[in-house]
């Protein structure tokens, strides 16, 4: 294996499990209290441990394969690694929070303003898409949520805004195609095991940043 690869996923490794850390002690975490003692108990290591540590690993891996120029570098793991955090609050407490939702919007606007969006950059189109993906994500997140049984919540559609903005229409609509091909098969397994019934809510915010990761990787 190349080595680059190599370092960027045992990089990624760590990435997930400092993010793993990080929601187990978030500040508005919902504390479990100790039979014994009084003063609450924070999660300690569990399945989400090494979930979060493998998807790191494969996601910082992938992008050291996809990607090679500094600059776009820098701003792509910096994005990864955010991603992670919301992902392993999300696994945690099933919610996304607004202290990183809200500051991606403009972040994410202002790398496709300055034409530093390395998945927009050189793209003739590319305000335009980003523009349209961070509008027209929410509302399909919006309309799909029956569908979905009431699991899109607020933080889902304030991280498609970020999502639309920093990928464009049609990364961010492939990656999330992939991620829901990708997720049914993972549902049909838990259905089959019985981990997961029909009246179960599935959360949407771990497909929505598969899908992000997902469209930084395509080619």
């Amino acid at each position: 294996m190349d080595p680059r690869i190599l370092l960027f996923a045992v990089c990624g490794g760590l990435v997930g499990l400092a993010a793993d850390r990080l929601a187990a002690r978030w500040p508005s975490q919902r504390w479990r209290t100790s039979p014994t003692e009084e003063r609450p108990v924070r999660r300690g290591l569990d399945w989400r441990t090494p979930t979060l540590v493998g998807v790191g690993a494969l996601a910082f891996g992938a992008l050291a394969a996809r990607w090679a120029e500094p600059r776009d570098m820098v701003i792509l793991v910096a994005w990864f690694a955010a991603l992670m955090v919301l992902l392993a609050t999300d696994l945690d407490r099933r919610h996304l929070p607004d202290l990183l939702t809200l500051p991606l919007m403009p972040i994410a606007l202002l790398l496709v303003v300055a034409g530093f969006d390395p998945l927009l950059e050189g793209s003739e189109l590319g305000l335009v898409s980003a523009i349209a993906a961070g509008i027209g994500a929410p509302i399909v997140l919006a309309a799909s949520s029956r569908l979905l049984r009431g699991g899109i919540g607020a933080g889902d559609l304030k991280l498609a805004v970020s999502l639309g903005l920093f990928s464009g229409a049609s990364r961010l609509g492939a990656g999330v195609v992939l991620a829901l091909a990708a997720s049914s098969i993972v549902l049909m397994v838990l259905l089959v095991t019985r981990r997961l019934s029909r009246n179960s809510v599935i959360p949407f915010g771990p497909v929505l940043i598969a899908g992000g990761f997902l469209a930084a990787l395509l080619g």
